[in-house]
Formats: C-alpha cells, structure tokens, sequence
C-alpha cells in the first residue's frame, strides 16, 4: 500500500521538482549560515579562509624583475678555464680538438682525484658539453662522464692524441662514438698497450 502511494507521487508531475527546489534553498541556507564565504554564482562551491595563494619563489620573481640578474649570470657563465677547453679542445672547428679515441688523464677534486681513459665520445652543448672516458680497471669496463664546465674539474691532460694518420700521430677512428669499445675488450687492451709503448 505505502509503495503504490510512492509510486502516485513520484508520478504526479510538479512532486520531483519541488523536492529538488526544498533540497536546494536547504542546503544553501545552512552553508551561508555557517561557512564564511562562497564563490560568486555558485552557491554549493566553498572558498576555504586558510586557502594559501602560492607565490614564485623570491629569487625567480627578484631575477624576472631585474634584480641579482647580474649576479645569477656570472654564476651560471663558464669560467675562464672552461672557456679556453671549450674553445679549444672541445671545439668542432678548431684543428687542436679532442678526437675520439684520444687518451686523456682527468684531474678531479673529489674521488677518484685521478682517471685516465679512453675517450669514447664527446656531447658538444655548449656550456653543458660533457665527455666520456672509458678505462679497464681490474678486468672490469668502467666509464666515466665529465662535465667540461663544472667547478670539480680541475685539469685535462691529453696522454695520446688520435691523429689523422699512422705512426706516432695515432691512427684516425673514422666514428665519433665509440660504443663498439663496450663488446670488444681486446681493441681496449691493444690501445692501452699502444700508450704504454708511447709513454715508454
């Protein structure tokens, strides 16, 4: 009997929006009754007090006005012995640049302070060039990628030069990355004994 007199109602055509028409000026009621604010047209969003704007951090927003520019700038330049790798040894165009299979022995600040190596390749980025030594340490391939650029750097010295041609010069590796090196452990160990005999 109850649900046949639901079933009436929920038939009779103004009964849902009605229902809907109460529900809605309730719930408007009690929530600008007891919270602070709304947003604006829309009564059922709610814009909490202890909502935080966040801002940029200060030393973007001081740059992106104008100050500490000058600062920031010559922090993130290379220094002046950078510069001269950069334009000399690391340069595409430059007749004394490092050619890939050259051997280099790098000076560090931290450890390890000393590593030599094959160079098996060179990422030309301007300030973020980077280049990659490889060296068989105790029967184990190990690699290492060094920052042109950064403050750790303390000295580059070339041990071999791969020349043009043949003979002291060292022959010319006609690839500029040198990956094959990582599969085949009898070219390293005949390049190291080549150095062995130069330094000799």
């Amino acid at each position: 009997m109850a649900t046949a007199l639901l079933n009436r109602s929920l038939r009779r055509p103004g009964f849902l929006p009605s229902i809907a028409r109460t529900l809605s000026t309730a719930s408007a009621s009690t929530s600008s009754a007891t919270l602070p604010s709304t947003v604006p047209f829309v009564q059922n969003a709610i814009i909490s007090p202890s909502a935080v704007v966040l801002q940029p951090p200060p030393r973007m927003d001081r740059i992106l006005k104008g100050k500490g520019l000058m600062a920031h700038i010559n922090q993130t330049l290379p220094s002046p012995q950078a510069k001269s790798l950069l334009d000399t040894l690391f340069n595409r165009s430059h007749p004394d640049r490092l050619l890939p299979g050259s051997v280099l022995s790098v000076t560090t600040q931290h450890a390890p302070t000393n590593f030599s190596g094959v160079l098996i390749g060179v990422r030309y980025k301007g300030p973020d060039t980077s280049f990659t030594l490889r060296n068989i340490i105790q029967r184990t391939g190990v690699e290492m990628t060094f920052m042109v650029c950064s403050p750790a750097l303390k000295d580059i010295k070339v041990v071999h030069r791969a020349g043009g041609g043949g003979g002291r010069q060292g022959r010319r590796i006609r690839r500029a990355k040198l990956f094959y090196l990582r599969d085949q452990p009898a070219k390293m160990t005949a390049i190291s004994t080549s150095i062995k005999r130069t330094q000799r």
